[in-house]
């Protein structure tokens, strides 16, 4: 892991990058598949269909290659596909880890279910999980690519243990697995790698073992690569901060959903990581004006200076409408473009931690 994070992040500016502040600006992972997309996975999952394998991937590239260049488009400096081949954050590579097996779907909010898996035996790395995805989406793009994976803490937590004495040893096992892959990514090209841990928060006691599984993870990667960790909604107090110690460079926060109230909680003591701050809520249809979203980055330059800082949606967009989705995004790098020209032009004071107008 990197210890000069500026140098880090600065790996993601574009060439043509107009100001010389830099608000890198990027996505959580998951955006609104096409609808199109949805029936072509009827389709395949119909017996009756000819619609077979080699048309089923056809599928899901194109609707990699769309959504990639809609990212583009929005003018986001780190890319992702939307994550179009994936289903659930869990499933998805439980499908892929030896050791993992499904007894049908669990109801998890209203009527959305997954297929909740089971550790029956030991964890095994087989194929590689992402790497296609990776470089399929890095020769679709001409700007960088994040790749996010779902943390081994979770990874334990929302599945059925029947294999190990306790979670802590099943989530170090599997850390150890995610630092396989990660190894394969970086040989691949990747040099921003996200690990999502929304059980975190939920289960915030836990966040010793989280960081234990953190230093397998990053065990040997190098120092250019960036190591950021999502936890999403909870109260931060509790896991705050401690999270510090973490060997990551950013931490991705959902703040915008709650207003900010639990913002002042990174003030003290001071926030010595990168803050990729959440300020478009994922959880509201509504598109938030630049305005309130130029608003909402100030809101980060309370917790650290503007070299410190990473602008993106509170979470995952998935659940949104599209054309929804879209205009947060393109709204909010606008947004992040006008605070980088306002810091420039020096009509942003930053003083012990709390941006005010500099004619104040």
């Amino acid at each position: 892991m990197s210890t000069n994070t500026n140098e880090n992040k600065d790996q993601f500016r574009q060439p043509d990058h107009e100001h010389d502040h830099f608000l890198l600006t990027t996505v959580v992972g998951s955006y609104p598949k096409p609808k199109w997309l949805n029936r072509a996975k009827d389709l395949y999952e119909d017996e009756e269909s000819d619609f077979d394998d080699e048309n089923w991937r056809e599928a899901k590239d194109d609707a990699a290659r769309v959504i990639t260049d809609e990212h583009e488009r929005a003018g986001l400096d780190v890319v992702v596909d939307g994550e179009m081949r994936r289903n659930e954050m869990v499933e998805f590579f439980a499908h892929r880890i030896e050791g993992y097996e499904f007894n049908g779907p669990v109801k998890v909010w209203g009527h959305n279910y997954f297929d909740k898996p089971s550790v029956v035996s030991e964890v095994e790395y087989d194929d590689s999980w992402l790497v296609d995805e990776y470089e399929f989406t890095a020769a679709a793009s001409d700007r960088p690519v994040k790749v996010p994976i779902t943390g081994p803490y979770t990874l334990a937590n929302w599945s059925f243990n029947e294999a190990y004495e306790d979670d802590d040893e099943l989530t170090l096992e599997l850390a150890d697995l995610v630092n396989e892959e990660i190894e394969k990514l970086v040989d691949a090209g990747a040099r921003y790698i996200q690990i999502d841990e929304p059980a975190l928060a939920t289960t915030p006691d836990d966040h010793a073992i989280v960081g234990e599984a953190l230093e397998h993870i990053v065990a040997d990667i190098p120092d250019d690569v960036r190591i950021g960790l999502h936890v999403c909604y909870g109260d931060y107090s509790r896991i705050y901060p401690e999270i510090l110690e973490f060997p990551v460079d950013e931490f991705d926060l959902e703040l915008a959903n709650g207003d900010y109230e639990q913002l002042d909680v990174f003030k003290d003591p001071e926030f010595t990581k990168d803050l990729a701050l959440g300020v478009c809520d994922a959880h509201v249809a509504d598109v938030e004006s630049v305005e309130q979203i130029e608003e909402n980055i100030k809101k980060g330059l309370e917790v650290v200076p503007p070299e410190q800082l990473v602008v993106s949606p509170d979470c995952g967009v998935k659940l949104l409408p599209r054309e929804v989705a879209y205009g947060k995004m393109a709204n909010m790098v606008q947004a992040a473009r006008n605070v980088e020209a306002d810091l420039d032009a020096g009509e942003i004071d930053i003083e012990h931690g709390a941006p005010t107008p500099a004619d104040d």
